[in-house]
């Protein structure tokens, strides 16, 4: 979904190949670990694990996968919810190798930008009792507990050393955050000096951390570039659910299940020759496919918010030349599949309206597709099938002419949301939604 220019550029010494980072999270082959069941407190203290933070892992591009070898991958993530306790969620889930850990280690970032750490909260990490892992083809793996106090709506960096010649096969490819890539084995450093930096997350899916209050829970914002932070200043964490998070005052866990260019129905399939046709894998599979991994499997998961659709619209084309393009009844057919999935899950689940893009540079725009929008935001307002609606399409369109963004919100492509346009949307989430016993 996003423009040629939003794809990320890398420094002159960055990688040769592009870094186009990996979210290849490591863990042991042969040892795993489980999460601790929820614990009474003396005092009346509950405690339970839910995620704090995660990003979408997609495969990377054949035209640039880096390799790293004896190197160091240090990143850094801003949480939601606070806990005591900590673990990782590491993937190797599109290698078709086993991915060789050396060592993991996390500690809280020094101030409020770069990659320093804090030495004083510096911690291993370790899987079944182990420093070094390997993640086995096609899986993820989760860490052991870490004993580290971490503050609601911190910044953790999560530093990871790859000991062998590692192809990074496994990535989330906009990360709007400034990571880097560092020689040797350099994990416990406070400060490295970097060989390359890249705006992606490499190896690392998730945190979840072990919350105190008898309600913690976790919302996903399942959506696209728009939930992704497309256009949004890189390193401010001005993504809408991250200004979300911001709001509900680090009470509950906002996970953001946002991918640049996903769909609802279909895979990727950028027009053929189209500059987006050699980053499509970072667009990710359909949210129908992946919403099993990226919204039920994350730890406290309660509620959803669905922002989806504009790509289905945008980008039409799969192999199959009859599934070119996509109907409104297509699209109204796949959220329902999704209200169905969270309901049997046990999840509260929120519709989103499709934002306006008349006049996007992307070339989204038709009268035909600008039909299809208006019909599938009508049965997300009217059909009373999701359990609430969060009419996103209302607070961003023009007051002028409601087909365009508001221009005050307007990242200059007409399509994405610029900071201030993510604090509107932000805005727009009714928080009584994740009031403890909240019904439809």
């Amino acid at each position: 979904m996003p423009r040629p220019a939003s794809i990320p550029r890398y420094r002159p010494r960055y990688l040769a190949a592009a870094l186009a980072g990996a979210l290849l999270l490591a863990g042991a082959a042969t040892a795993t670990s489980t999460a601790e069941p929820p614990r009474h407190h003396p005092g009346g203290g509950h405690r339970s694990w839910v995620g704090t933070w995660m990003a979408v892992p997609t495969a990377t591009p054949e035209s640039a996968t880096p390799v790293l070898h004896d190197e160091t991958v240090r990143q850094v993530v801003h949480t939601s919810i606070g806990g005591d306790r900590l673990r990782l969620r590491l993937t190797n889930e599109f290698g078709e190798t086993p991915l060789r850990i050396g060592e993991v280690r996390v500690a809280l970032r020094a101030g409020s930008s770069g990659t320093d750490i804090d030495p004083g909260t510096d911690r291993p990490v370790t899987f079944g009792g182990r420093t070094s892992v390997t993640v086995p083809a096609g899986a993820p793996m989760l860490s052991d507990p870490v004993e580290l106090r971490l503050p609601p709506r911190s910044d953790l960096v999560v530093s990871i050393h790859l000991p062998e010649r590692t192809p990074v096969t496994t990535l989330h490819g906009f990360s709007f955050q400034e990571n880097v890539v560092a020689a040797g084995n350099v994990t416990g450093k406070p400060s490295v000096a970097p060989t390359a930096t890249m705006t992606q997350w490499h190896f690392l899916s998730g945190v979840s951390v072990r919350a105190r209050g008898k309600h913690a829970g976790a919302l996903v914002a399942l959506g696209d570039s728009i939930t992704d932070g497309s256009e949004t200043t890189v390193g401010a964490n001005n993504r809408w659910p991250d200004l979300l998070a911001e709001r509900l005052g680090g009470r509950m866990g906002v996970l953001n299940s946002g991918i640049a260019g996903n769909r609802l129905l279909h895979d990727p399939n950028p027009p053929e020759g189209s500059e987006a046709e050699g980053y499509a894998a970072f667009f990710g599979q359909s949210a129908l496919r992946r919403f099993d991994r990226d919204v039920l499997a994350h730890p406290g998961a309660e509620h959803v918010i669905v922002l989806l659709g504009v790509n289905d619209l945008g980008h039409p084309g799969t192999s199959a030349p009859e599934a070119e393009t996509v109907t409104a009844e297509e699209i109204i057919g796949a959220h329902r599949q999704l209200i169905a999935r969270a309901r049997a899950a046990g999840l509260k689940i929120y519709g989103g309206t499709i934002l306006p893009f008349k006049g996007d540079t992307l070339g989204f725009y038709s009268e035909e597709n600008e039909a299809k929008r208006q019909a599938v935001n009508e049965w997300i307002r009217t059909s009373g099938e999701y359990d609430a609606v969060i009419d996103f399409a209302k607070v961003m369109a023009d007051p002028d002419d409601p087909q365009r963004l508001n221009p005050a919100y307007d990242s200059g492509d007409h399509l994405h949301p610029n900071d201030t346009g993510m604090a509107a949307m932000a805005d727009a989430v009714p928080l009584r939604l994740f009031r403890p016993g909240h019904g439809r």
